[in-house]
């Protein structure tokens, strides 16, 4: 009798250690599948809040530049057809356009063939010829030319890319192979 009691004992405790475990086994899982559900939550409203952030930089973006009040901010350029690409360090370089006015304060290759010689564009313009800006479905376009107190005109290609703020400037001469330059566009 005594070794059946023994044996009973053991078999309701292992019952019980068995429903212990199953009972918390289920409580784990609810937690795991909470916790999933917390994390998958998350991660929408992640993406949810950068969707708006994007949307918001763009909005602000296509104002500045419908407000022609604008900077211009170069970081690299390249003479054209295949130069060699140069970063540009100076903070100083620029092109700031406010409504009528144009300032110009840009580097330049001179000349169709080697030897180029380097220029510095450092003007205000108080007036340009045909100023244009044109809403693309990627951005803006913006053109205009300007003699920049020459007997040659330099034609100003803009291209403003709104969903990722960058923005590519073309000038161009009929007397050099053109200058292309990448950079920001930011608020003046």
């Amino acid at each position: 009798m005594p070794m059946r009691r023994s044996v009973i004992i053991i078999m309701v405790c292992a019952l019980l250690a068995t429903m212990f475990f199953a009972i918390s086994g289920d409580a784990q899982g609810d937690k795991q599948r909470a916790d999933s559900m917390s994390r998958e939550a998350k991660r929408e409203a992640r993406r949810e809040r950068r969707t708006q952030r994007l949307e918001a930089y763009e909005r602000h973006l296509d104002s500045l530049v419908s407000s022609n009040h604008f900077r211009f901010m170069p970081q690299t350029m390249q003479q054209l057809p295949a130069g060699m690409m140069r970063n540009l360090a100076n903070p100083y370089y620029e092109l700031v356009i406010m409504g009528s006015e144009v300032d110009v304060c840009l580097p330049f290759l001179k000349g169709y063939t080697p030897p180029y010689y380097p220029v510095l564009f450092n003007y205000v313009l108080t007036s340009v010829k045909g100023y244009n800006v044109e809403k693309m479905s990627d951005g803006w376009h913006i053109t205009f030319q300007s003699s920049m107190f020459s007997s040659t005109d330099y034609t100003f290609s803009l291209e403003i890319y709104s969903s990722y703020g960058g923005a590519t400037l073309t000038l161009s001469s009929p007397f050099s192979n053109g200058v292309q330059y990448n950079g920001n566009i930011v608020g003046i």
